[in-house]
Formats: structure tokens, sequence, C-alpha cells
């Protein structure tokens, strides 16, 4: 059995961007993503400063949450190992980039479906290796088959100290790294500083950067050419300026002691925004009204006339197509919604919370059909004996599909899934009492309620995006 890996030599990676540009040729990715990029870590203090390159790109893990998630199966991976896309089945909802704790996945911007290394699979089927191992001057990205112990891949493995990153995400990735620094591996280990002979071009800064690391070999050129300049201004300056100046240059040298992230790929912002905090506000109304409904009636609290039923039925559809519609916005291929029904993945609580929203809008539907044929109303008590474990399903099912975020801190969460159920109780009884009682202090209260609760969920889909991937 074949299982295709990487082993990335940080020892020998110089920097020179080559995989990236080979990459981007060889499947025309366009301008602005990318399926490798290269990340510097700057480390030290002037003159004693060092520069590290590695290359970063898909893992293709053993245990790829990314094709778990994914609802239409467009991700998948295969026999050999290599975890593949399939444009041709995605929908763009961007699962897979909260999944991947690698930030390897984008939203190819013409196409509007993900993308990612892929292992030039093409290529491996022709006998022929990835283009970015092809192109590396100092031979630092090795491909092979890791379950051959014959391979080069599996002997560099087995004589060096490698590692791979995030290993306590569970995905066992088929990328190792020799002699990477815990800062390389680890995001939250370093700033991400934005500057870098790459960046700083104004002045003809970047030229002299590159000539100052060829012919002095110092990695940390930039914080070089600002210590020569100040070390300059200050032998020109009045002793009470070069005071100053020598001063600032201390002040310098002590924050460039620590790892700094020099260069790396853009951050890909927030990836589910206000449409998707809008939507567990909506369906949490949805699902949330119904259930305390029937607990009111079952308990003897409210009298559910038919006037109440009409209003609660009411709102359940409502709020449960604003539901779908945000869902379908949320998209990059929004026309192709319904393949989350009709070519679904059973391991994505996408999918499996498609099938729960269309059963408790068939049983609100249903309800609405006794209230409008005038039939026994003890039907709609014989339909909550479904419906109320829908609506409780409907409420809470996205806390499941959080967890599968495997890149996200929502997936460290154990009570996400009791804290959605509190939250899809507390909107249905803001929202339900104020209808029963038609009470306007009722009515504040429940508006106010409504508020705060998305407001926090805002916070709880916008927030986590902001932490460091890579």
């Amino acid at each position: 059995m074949v299982n295709y890996g990487f082993v990335i030599n940080n020892q020998t990676c110089i920097g020179c961007h080559a995989c990236t540009v080979a990459c981007k040729a060889e499947h025309d990715v366009p301008i602005g993503v990318n399926r490798t990029h290269v990340k510097y870590i700057e480390k030290g203090a002037f003159p004693d400063s060092t520069r590290e390159f590695s290359v970063h790109r898909c893992n293709h893990c053993e245990d790829s949450p990314c094709t778990k998630i994914c609802p239409t199966t467009a991700l998948f991976t295969r026999s050999d190992g290599i975890v593949d896309f399939d444009d041709d089945r995605c929908i763009g909802c961007k699962s897979c980039m909260q999944a991947c704790p690698y930030d390897a996945l984008y939203i190819d911007p013409d196409k509007g479906t993900a993308a990612k290394c892929n292992y030039c699979a093409h290529r491996i089927e022709h006998s022929y290796e990835p283009a970015c191992v092809i192109v590396c001057p100092t031979e630092s990205i090795v491909s092979g088959d890791l379950s051959d112990p014959e391979s080069a891949i599996s002997q560099l493995v087995a004589t060096h100290n490698t590692t791979v990153r995030k290993p306590e995400s569970g995905a066992e990735p088929n990328l190792y790294y020799i002699d990477a620094s815990e800062e390389m591996l680890d995001p939250k280990a370093t700033e991400l500083t934005g500057s870098g002979m790459w960046t700083e071009q104004a002045f003809g800064v970047g030229h002299f950067a590159k000539y100052a690391e060829s012919r002095l070999g110092e990695a940390d050129t930039t914080s070089m050419i600002v210590q020569l300049a100040l070390e300059k201004k200050a032998r020109s300056s009045a002793p009470r300026d070069q005071a100053i100046i020598k001063d600032v240059m201390e002040r310098l040298a002590d924050e460039s002691g620590s790892a700094k992230r020099s260069y790396d790929q853009p951050s890909k912002g927030v990836l589910w925004g206000w449409e998707v905090s809008a939507y567990i506000w909506t369906k949490g109304i949805a699902a949330g009204t119904y259930v305390v409904a029937m607990l009111a009636m079952l308990s003897g609290m409210v009298e559910m006339s038919d006037e109440l039923w009409a209003m609660t039925l009411g709102v359940g559809i409502v709020f449960l197509a604003l539901t779908g519609l945000l869902l379908v916005i949320d998209l990059d291929r929004p026309e192709r919604f319904l393949y989350v029904m009709l070519r679904p993945n059973w391991d994505s609580w996408l999918v499996k919370g498609a099938y729960i929203l269309s059963g408790y809008g068939g049983i609100l539907a249903l309800s609405t059909g006794v209230l409008l044929l005038d039939l026994d109303r003890s039907l709609l008590s014989y339909l909550a004996i479904a419906g109320v474990p829908l609506a409780l399903l409907t409420g809470v099912y996205t806390a499941w599909l959080l967890g599968q975020a495997k890149a996200r801190s929502w997936s460290e969460d154990s009570l996400l899934p009791a804290k959605f159920l509190v939250e899809t109780l507390v909107i249905g009884a803001a929202v339900f009492f104020p209808m029963a009682l038609m009470d306007p202090l009722a009515i504040v209260a429940g508006v106010a309620i409504l508020a705060g609760v998305l407001v926090h969920d805002n916070r709880l889909v916008v927030k986590p995006q902001m932490e460091p991937l890579l």
C-alpha cells in the first residue's frame, strides 16, 4: 500500500521561492493565493541574528479533518494517501478551511471553489515527481512513499530528527520537517512583523538587503540596515543626540532578540462572517420558540389557542426559511447548494444539519396544514413527538459542526453542545412568552435577550478567525 508524503529539510532551504513559483505555473494558481509558500523566521539580535526558512503546504494527513467536514466529498483521500479535491463537487462553504490545522486551503477567486496542494497527483500518476520537488535547487523538498522502508523519504525520516506541525490536532500529517525550530512550527511563538527583504522595497532597501545578505551572510538584514544607519547618524550627531540614538538602538536590539515572522502568506481573514452568526441566531429562534411552546403546553403553563399556534408555527417557518437563505448566501457557489443533499458526505455535520433542518421544516409544514385544514388539534401534539427532538437538534447541531473545525478553538470546547442547547431555550423563551403574554415589559425583555445572544454569536464566529494557524 502506497502512502505518499513530504520531507522538508530546514537545514538546506534557502527561501528562494522556486517551489512557490513552480506550483503556481504547474496549476495556473491565481494571483493572491498559493498552494505552497515559504515562511521566514528571524531570531537573535544584531549582529548575532539568524533567519530560518520553511516550506508550508497541505500535509496530506492520514486522518484529514478537511475530508470529514466537507459536505459533498469534494475533498477526498486517494488510495495512495494523497488528499485531493474535485472542483465539480465543491460548493464553496469554506468548512474545509475552518477544519485544516495548517491553513492549507484557499478559495480560488476565479472558480469560487476550494483548492490546495494535491501533491501534483497528475504527475505522480505518470511516474513524475511533484513540480516543487523538481525545481528545488538545494533538494530541500523530498517526496515519496512513506510506507516503503527502503524509499529515500523513509530513510530520511528514520535517520534524522524529524518533527511535524501541530501533532496535537490528531490529523496525523504526512509532512515531516528536518531541523525545524519550535518558533517555526508553532504559529503562536512568533509575531507577524510585516517586514523583511520582500516587503521593504522603498528606496531600494529590498535590493540592498539581498546584497548585504549575499555578501555578509547575515539573515536579519533589515535589522542590520537600521542599526548601521543609526550608528552612522550617531557618529555625526551632537553628544546629547548620540545618547538618544544609542538608547533607541538598544531598544531595537532588545526587541529583535525574540523570534519574528518576517515573511508569510497573507491571512485569509474571516471565513464565516455575519451570515453564519445570523444563521445561528435565526435557527435558534425557529427551533427554540417551538420547543418552549411545547414545554409550556405540556407543563400546563400555557394553553395553546389556534392564534398562539399560528404565531408559533409562523415564527418557526419564517426564521427557518431565513436560516436556509443565509446558508445559501454564505456559499461561494450558491447554485450548487442542493449538492449537500444530493452528493452527501455523511461524516459532515453540514449534511446531517441539512437533513435535520429539512425534517424540522416538514414538521412545521404538517402542523400548519392541520391548522389550515381545520383538522383534529390532537394531531399537533402527535407531531410534536417528532418535532421537539428535531427542533432541539436544529438548535444544537452547529456545535458538532464547529467541533469538526479542528483549526479553531471551538473544537476544543466540550461544553459547546450544552451551550447551544441553553441558548436555544433562552432564545425560544424570549420569543414565545412575549407572544403568549402580550405584555409590553415581556416584549422589551425578549428583545434585549435576543440582542445579547446575537452579539455573543457574532463573537463566537468572528474571534476564532484571528487565531494564528501558520
